[in-house]
């Protein structure tokens, strides 16, 4: 969204082209549930501005955490042990941890260089 009017649809594959006639234009980028800190560009002339949206979960940390729930309730339901079960949970409540704690800052948007 751009100046609160604006709205641009972000595909993974392509890049998004914004032409603004303002000078400080403010920035802010949702996904429906998680919004972005308003981002404001200052220019005087024309210029590009590359930018990458993060998230504060990586794919890997994702997979990984997914891979430890799988193999520690696996595990728990072939030893019968009920403690390794409950321990499955820990990644999700390790990212739903890192989510409210880092909630303001969960989708950025950070400068290509």
């Amino acid at each position: 969204m751009v100046n609160g009017t604006a709205i641009f649809p972000l595909l993974n594959t392509e890049p998004v082209v914004i032409a603004l006639m303002d000078d400080h234009p403010a920035i802010v980028v949702t996904d429906g549930f998680h919004i972005t800190q308003p981002l404001e560009l200052n220019f005087k002339e024309p210029s590009y501005y590359n930018f990458k949206l993060v998230c504060a979960i990586s794919d890997l940390q994702l997979l990984g955490g997914f891979f430890l729930l799988a193999f520690l309730y696996l595990l728990g339901f072939f030893t019968g042990f009920f403690l390794l079960k409950l321990l499955s949970f820990t990644p999700i409540l390790l990212f739903l941890f890192w989510y409210y704690i880092n909630r303001r800052n969960f989708l950025r948007l950070v400068p290509v260089r």
